[in-house]
């Protein structure tokens, strides 16, 4: 079992000050989280999503922590692949750099930035996203593989070059690709790479997840390969909050995990402005279940559909409360399948000691519970 986190670096209030300051939060919880014992972590990218992500430059964020840090492996989760985004080379070089100077570190996962909002800034082909990303991990695996890459392909071509530098990692760093439905799933199992997913739903949603890309691991030939390395690694999201205080814990990892639900339910589905407003002794439980309702209506009146994905945003039956929740928690997924459990730690209304203390929490308890330490 391994253990990382995943930075969104998500903002409520988001003035200028709150949103430089949120950066070196961020930062200061990735060092913190070597020193207690995380395996990795993975920093998203995202572009113009004010509330939802800041995070736009995470080659820029995971260089940094990698100058100030030795040991975790530091994950690109994801890299917009579509080409209007990142020109699948230019990838492929950024990443031989980082996983160079980090010593062997780094880890590249692949998605699609798919809102409207996104894909409009800079220009993408929506109907196009999912082909692009699936051609530029075609383009990643080969450069990395070959003297010179040459690429001749249905919605680009590449005259010979050489593209360097070469990564530390032999072939190159490890490969995973963003899974929210059974589609993206079968996807990554077939091109031969890691899974990352989205757990708001629970472990029983996460079993079947997990059920479906065994399928698609049995039952592929290898002729959709993207590399000669095969990495069938299944990492799922775990949003958490843990302190002595139990009580707090939950209140304060549910009204987290609301904010996140209703600003990634504004860009991915225009369902209002997220609710910034902390009210001091609220039922917080309550207040998700209000605002779940408040979205799903405004999708239903937009005729937008309601995907099972977004709707389990506002589920918070999570690792929320004591280091024992957090260890039964983990128990569930471990059962699922998990290969690796992604803290969710860092979300828009949570305070950077709370963040902090949940690191320590994990840290001195929870991970030595599944090493046997």
């Amino acid at each position: 079992m391994k253990f990382s986190v995943i930075f969104e670096a998500q903002l409520a209030d988001p003035t200028v000050e709150r949103e430089h300051q949120v950066i070196r939060d961020c930062v200061e919880q990735a060092v913190l989280a070597e020193r207690m014992g995380f395996d990795r972590i993975w920093a998203v990218e995202h572009h113009s999503l004010k509330w939802y992500a800041h995070m736009s430059a995470p080659e820029i964020f995971l260089s940094w922590v990698a100058a100030k840090t030795s040991t975790i492996r530091i994950g690109h989760g994801v890299v917009c692949m579509p080409f209007n985004f990142n020109h699948p080379v230019r990838v492929a070089e950024r990443a031989a750099m980082l996983d160079l100077l980090s010593g062997g570190r780094l880890d590249l996962g692949a998605g699609r930035g798919g809102t409207e909002q996104e894909t409009s800034l800079c220009g993408v082909d929506r109907d196009r996203t999912a082909a692009e990303v699936e051609e530029a991990l075609r383009i990643i695996g080969s450069a990395w593989q070959e003297e010179e890459l040459e690429y001749r392909g249905e919605l680009i071509d590449i005259d010979p070059h050489p593209i360097l530098p070469r990564p530390r990692q032999t072939p190159h760093p490890p490969l995973f690709l963003a899974c929210s439905r059974g589609e993206t799933l079968v996807q990554a199992a077939e091109l031969g790479i890691g899974a990352l997913v989205m757990g708001f739903a629970g472990p029983e949603s996460i079993a079947r997840m997990r059920s479906v890309y065994d399928a698609a691991i049995a039952g592929r030939d290898g002729g959709r390969f993207v590399s000669t390395v095969v990495n069938d690694h299944f990492s799922v999201l775990c949003p958490t909050i843990v302190l002595d205080d139990r009580e707090e814990a939950r209140r304060i990892g549910t009204r987290g995990q609301r904010f996140f639900a209703q600003s990634i339910g504004h860009w991915y589905g225009g369902a209002g402005v997220p609710d910034e407003a902390v009210v001091a002794g609220a039922d917080e439980a309550a207040e998700m279940r209000r605002a779940a309702e408040q979205v799903v209506a405004r999708l239903h009146e937009l005729d937008i559909p309601v995907r099972p994905a977004g709707a389990a945003t506002f589920n918070a039956d999570h690792a929320y409360g004591t280091a024992d929740d957090a260890i039964a928690y983990v128990e569930r997924l471990r059962e699922a399948g998990a290969d690796e459990i992604m803290c969710l730690i860092q979300m828009g209304t949570v305070e950077q000691e709370a963040c902090l203390e949940t690191l320590r929490q994990w840290g001195e308890r929870v991970i030595p519970h599944f090493r046997g330490v």
